[in-house]
């Protein structure tokens, strides 16, 4: 698998990939270039320019247009995330499973939880079906074995299909509604034949979703390098190098999509904690706690906090207080590049705690680190339409972002009204 992307040729620097034709006369109204210059050190004026920097420290922003999804071979098995606890969801899976299966002669992996249900154990017509069916762990790796996702359920479930992946690149998903918001699941599953088809053919539009890897240490001396995941081969996409061991001081590690949640736990006191940006202290947080979120995880704990709600393909991180003890603390936005940690402070009463994707809740004690760095593994996310339409369709249809009565127009003044002046609200 693979993106679509630009070469750094000067052909491709001024023509459209879609039609050919040079930007100035392309008529398919696609927008193709990145919002940095063509060149990785671009130039200011006739002598100024950016200093060169190893690839692997930099970071290129496509436009959202640019990004589809292309296959370097054809996909031949599937990974099935189905929303547990929910008897609804049991009929569209045996559905979706059945014609993967039977039609697509794909191999499909699934939860060892679904697997062992009652409910397809005791069910004849499926048995076939499941028999051919691969189980698995959770903590098992599947980054080489599942050539893309299948999401049944909310976001919550897409949620957990991230959590799955977490030392290597995630496959494609593509989640379908099946749960109680949806803003991260824009297929309905009717259309399910539809939809798996188009994305098996590929040239479908994807939303690369960034996550944030976290690292929880029992001390503030952090080892440099042993968590680099870059390279400097832009185009390999695993790190070929072989798996490091972690350090005694590493306690916790987990890469989210949607936030991190630092909170007073159940102490009554305020939290009391020290925010860090590249290693230098720039405030310490006293209220309830504090978000960390993506631009994903912008719409969610950070958005009911008072975050703004930002587009996925934004490269940045939130950093949104909750019930701050002062009125001037307003959430702020940092560059994804940059290193965030987190520590108690000296001078606080009690202990924190931390919450990744709304589970795997840890504490933190005085002396102890967290680490927020934005992760070079996210989630390819298929779109329905497209990246923008996408994004706010979900706004109005699941937050009612904007929605009021439209204010009434009103009617044209008749000539010779001696009121066609007068404006009446």
């Amino acid at each position: 698998m693979q993106f679509n992307s630009h070469c750094s040729g000067s052909c491709m620097d001024s023509c459209c990939e879609e039609c050919g034709e040079e930007f100035a006369n392309c008529q398919c109204g696609r927008r193709t270039r990145s919002i940095n210059a063509p060149s990785p050190s671009p130039s200011f004026g006739p002598k100024a320019h950016l200093k060169k920097v190893p690839p692997s420290q930099i970071m290129h922003v496509t436009d959202p247009s640019g990004q589809r999804l292309v296959w370097k071979g054809t996909p031949l098995s599937v990974l099935i995330i189905k929303k547990i606890m929910d008897d609804s969801v049991l009929g569209p899976f045996k559905e979706l499973s059945r014609w993967l299966s039977e039609e697509k002669n794909l191999l499909i992996y699934i939860e060892s939880k679904v697997f062992d249900d009652e409910d397809l154990l005791n069910d004849k017509d499926f048995a076939p079906v499941r028999a051919k069916m691969k189980s698995f762990k959770e903590g098992v790796d599947l980054s080489n074995k599942v050539d893309f996702i299948l999401c049944l359920g909310g976001d919550g479930t897409l949620l957990y299909a991230s959590s799955l992946f977490q030392e290597a690149s995630v496959p494609p998903v593509m989640a379908f509604h099946l749960g109680s918001l949806g803003f991260l699941t824009p297929f309905e599953f009717e259309d399910f034949k539809e939809s798996v088809n188009m994305l098996l053919k590929g040239d479908a539009a994807v939303t690369l979703r960034s996550r944030l890897k976290c690292l929880i240490f029992d001390s503030s001396d952090i080892p440099n390098g042993f968590d680099n995941d870059r390279n400097d081969d832009p185009n390999q996409i695993i790190p070929p190098t072989p798996k490091k061991v972690d350090p005694p001081s590493l306690k916790f590690k987990f890469q989210v999509l949607n936030d991190v949640v630092i909170d007073r736990g159940p102490s009554p006191y305020l939290s009391n904690i020290d925010l860090y940006l590249d290693r230098r202290k720039v405030t310490t947080v006293q209220g309830d706690g504090l978000i960390i979120s993506t631009p994903t995880g912008s719409t969610a704990y950070a958005a009911a906090a008072g975050a703004a709600m930002m587009h996925p393909n934004v490269p940045a991180i939130l950093i949104t207080p909750i019930c701050p003890h002062t009125l001037s603390f307003r959430p702020i936005v940092v560059p994804a590049g940059v290193e965030l940690m987190i520590m108690v402070s000296p001078d606080a009463r009690h202990t924190a705690w931390v919450s990744l994707d709304g589970r795997n809740r840890q504490e933190i004690h005085k002396g102890w680190c967290l680490r927020i760095t934005t992760s070079v593994f996210p989630v390819a996310s298929i779109c329905s339409a497209d990246q923008i339409s996408d994004w706010f369709d979900g706004l109005v249809e699941c937050l009612h972002w904007n929605t009021r009565h439209q204010q009434k127009a009103l009617n044209t003044p008749k000539r010779g009204d001696k009121n066609r002046n007068q404006v009446n609200s």
